[in-house]
This record gives C-alpha cells, sequence and structure tokens, in this order.
C-alpha cells in the first residue's frame, strides 16, 4: 500500500472500514489533495471483498471525504465531514428518540390563524385556530449550524405547556402533550417534498439565501380516534439532512 494503515480493530464489514478510514483521513493519515491506495490495496490490507471496500468508500463520498474518478482513483477532498444528519425513522418511537438528539431553540410562540395555503398545508379548516412554536433544530455539538426550521402548530388548549417546551428543549412537543394531557400519539402521516425556501426570516435563520432548495416535512400527528392535535412543518437544507428508510417484506 502507498501509505501504511493500522489493522482495523473490529470486524472488516463496510462501516468499521468507513470508520477507520475516516479516521485515518480526519487525523492528516491521508492528506487532502492525496489519493487513497487503490482498492485492490484496501481488499488486501482488510482482508475482504472489493464489494465491501466499494461501499466502504461510498460512505466516505457520502461524507463529503473523497471524490472518486474513473481510471484516476479516489481522492481524499475534505478531512471534515460534511454536516449532514440521517434519520432512521421508522417508528414513533425513533421520532422521539430524534428529539432527544437534536434540541429545539425555540424562536417565538404565538397564535395564528390558518387560512389560504397554511390552512391546505396543515390539512385544516380556513380559519382555524392554532397555537405555533418556531424553533431551530440544533445537533446537540455546540457551534454547528442548524438542521432546520420546524413551526409546530397544537390545539390553543395546551398554551400553558409553553414555558414546558422552553425547559426541554430535547423532548418533543407531542410526547410533553401526552405526558401533560395524556393524549398518545397512535400514527404519524408524513409528507416529504423538496421546495425552493421563499421565507426570508427562515433563511437567515438557516444561514440560506432566498430561493435555496430545501427538503419540506409536514408531520400530522394523530390520536386514537384519528384526530390530529398536532401538525408540524419542519424545512430542512438540502445538504444537511437526509432521510434514510429500510423496508423488508
Amino acid at each position: 500500500m502507498n501509505t501504511q494503515l493500522e489493522p482495523v480493530a473490529s470486524k472488516a464489514n463496510s462501516v468499521n472500514i468507513a470508520r477507520h478510514l475516516t479516521e485515518a483521513i480526519t487525523s492528516a493519515h491521508f492528506e487532502v489533495g492525496t489519493l487513497l491506495p487503490t482498492e485492490l490495496e484496501l481488499c488486501k490490507h482488510y482482508g475482504t471483498s472489493r464489494h465491501t471496500i466499494r461501499a466502504a468508500l461510498a460512505e466516505l463520498q457520502a461524507l463529503g471525504l473523497v471524490s472518486r474518478r474513473k481510471n484516476v482513483g479516489t481522492r481524499v477532498v475534505s478531512a471534515k465531514p460534511k454536516l449532514s444528519f440521517r434519520p432512521s425513522l421508522a417508528s414513533v418511537d425513533d421520532l422521539v428518540h430524534f428529539g432527544t438528539e437534536h434540541v429545539r431553540v425555540v424562536q417565538s410562540i404565538e397564535r395564528v390563524e390558518a387560512g389560504g395555503a397554511l390552512a391546505g398545508e396543515l390539512g385544516c379548516a380556513e380559519g382555524a385556530v392554532w397555537l405555533r412554536f418556531s424553533s431551530l433544530r440544533m445537533e446537540t455539538e455546540k457551534g454547528s449550524l442548524p438542521i432546520g426550521w420546524t413551526d409546530v402548530y397544537v390545539d390553543p388548549a395546551y398554551h400553558e405547556i409553553a414555558d414546558v417546551v422552553r425547559a426541554s428543549p430535547d423532548t418533543l412537543i407531542s410526547a410533553l402533550i401526552e405526558e401533560r394531557f395524556g393524549r398518545r400519539i397512535e400514527e404519524i402521516q408524513q409528507d416529504v417534498r423538496a421546495s425552493a425556501l421563499d421565507d426570508a426570516d427562515i433563511a437567515k435563520a438557516l444561514g440560506l439565501e432566498v430561493g435555496a432548495s430545501v427538503l419540506k416535512i409536514v408531520r400530522r400527528y394523530l390520536d386514537a380516534d384519528s384526530v390530529a392535535f398536532e401538525v408540524s412543518v419542519s424545512v430542512h437544507p438540502a445538504e444537511r439532512f437526509s432521510i434514510s428508510m429500510r423496508l423488508r417484506r
């Protein structure tokens, strides 16, 4: 191999190989601008198949650490993984866990009347009144960019949880409603779509330009009677957020 790598301490699957190579890149063992060893050299070093090596390199590429070109090789392009969050949300419990890892920084709390496009987005009647919590979603690591902006709409009857929402940044608002009022989530309906950011205030808060590509996620939280008691509208910068799902027969 062109540059000696330390043996990988754990089982040489694609996840562990990707982690091992990531550490080698972030520690400058492989400097920005240099080529990684070839696939065959990596196969020999890790004692594994070409398929496994390619899966590991694909993960490095997804992290923005390397670029790959046929007949050239795998070149290190960054020593720092790009900011990105890829949740795997397969259940209500997964979504609750997401809330514990990405804290809420409340920007405003106000009563709003849904009309026109907003009523359509929330799936409610024209003129319906909601209590809206507008927040930035942040990773727990200090200094990181926000991964999104979320407007959470709840029944105004739940106005007394406002102080609790501010004091519990790592707990989903739906979980606070369940704890305080006993209204349990039985189902979440989720719509995901690509969009262009048209709100100047949200763009500024996320460090984006108006018109930037974003991922918009609308979630409707239903109780046992299939009544929506909360609706959230989240806007995520395209380069900082993606959703991973696993479908099984």
